[in-house]
């Protein structure tokens, strides 16, 4: 309920109709004044969502730790005792988005760079390289192979030209170059030239792919960043390809289920509970996890762990449970139509995250 100061005035701004408390008893409008502090803005913001006149709380225990009692209690009528399924669903969503963006779960390429530079800088300091002691032995570990290929001559000419005042930088970085094999391919050039001679059916999902790889390879991105860059976008995407995928998962499991006892908008409300939960797992166990990183307290760290640990069990149970209660179907046969629609549903999903993972991957920059 909102704390808006009443208006004296007992028409309804609405409708027009007499409102003798603080709700019109015809359209339902709350009869305050209507301009506010500005503060009112996010006071009412909170409120609307997470008061519902007692219901959020409520909601979100019956969620947690009642596997399926939501949704028959919605599908039996009772529709005023909990928040309604699209609504909870749109606010857990919300909030775990704002979370994820406030606390992104790595910074790319800042402490690994600056590692790398205080250590080079250590190293500079200690061993003032030369062309005799660094390059020399490049040299020498390249010539020890039995065979030498085109591109180690090629590397060795170039290491002979490096002046005897290069730096440990400058070496490092060479060797990178020299090392740092994608497979059999260190360019793009030599990987079109290989691809040319002998295509593949995939060459058109591949290739740009491999493009981009190196491209972002051109701009100094290691293996390292791209690797934490790619899971950290995989693990912000999980709430947009949730939402991705609710039709889907209530189409399996309208295909599993008699059509003539449960429609389609049964499924949907089940899922519509199952996701905000997932979602709201996701998130505990992301912010249980970013106190870990922010505490050294290794008794504390160990009681988090297993706090996770714990979690994410019971969500992987919470469905069986879930299913169990709202179809009221037999122990055994719920068991083996929940594990098969675990299984499709895994693979589906999976699909549907690599999908984003390599858009996500293809918009780096």
């Amino acid at each position: 309920m909102s704390h808006g100061k009443i208006r004296e005035d007992k028409t309804c701004l609405n409708c027009g109709h007499q409102v003798e408390e603080r709700f019109c008893p015809q359209c339902g409008q709350e009869n305050t004044e209507r301009r506010q502090p500005f503060y009112f803005l996010f006071t009412h913001f909170i409120e609307d969502f997470t008061h519902y006149d007692g219901q959020f709380w409520g909601t979100v225990k019956n969620l947690l730790f009642s596997p399926g009692k939501l949704t028959t209690t919605y599908l039996d009528g009772k529709r005023q005792k909990f928040v309604p399924p699209v609504k909870l669903y749109i606010f857990i969503s919300f909030i775990t988005f704002f979370v994820f963006a406030l606390f992104p779960m790595v910074n790319i390429g800042s402490s690994e760079k600056h590692n790398e530079k205080q250590g080079e800088t250590g190293l500079v300091k200690i061993m003032k390289p030369t062309k005799a002691i660094g390059t020399q032995k490049i040299i020498d570990s390249i010539k020890a192979k039995k065979i030498l290929t085109e591109e180690d001559s090629l590397a060795i000419e170039k290491l002979e030209m490096i002046p005897d005042s290069a730096n440990l930088e400058t070496m490092l970085d060479m060797n990178k170059t020299i090392d740092s094999g994608d497979g059999n391919y260190k360019t793009k050039k030599s990987y079109d030239s290989a691809m040319a001679k002998n295509p593949k059916f995939f060459d058109f999902v591949e290739k740009p792919i491999v493009h981009k790889y190196f491209e972002l390879k051109d701009h100094g991105i290691t293996k390292k960043e791209l690797l934490n860059n790619m899971i950290e976008k995989s693990f912000h995407n999980l709430p947009k390809a949730l939402f991705i995928y609710l039709p889907l998962f209530a189409f399996f499991l309208w295909v599993f289920h008699n059509k003539k006892k449960w429609w389609y908008f049964d499924h949907g409300i089940f899922t519509l509970h199952y996701f905000s939960f997932l979602l709201l797992t996701i998130l505990l166990i992301f912010l249980f996890g970013k106190v870990t990183k922010l505490t050294e307290i290794k008794s504390l760290n160990a009681i988090l762990y297993l706090v996770m640990t714990i979690i994410t069990i019971y969500s992987m149970g919470y469905f069986f449970i879930a299913h169990r209660r709202v179809y009221r179907a037999h122990g055994l046969v719920s068991i083996i139509v929940g594990m098969i629609l675990l299984a499709i549903n895994f693979f589906a999903f999976m699909f549907l995250l690599v999908g984003l993972a390599l858009v996500s991957f293809m918009t780096i920059h």
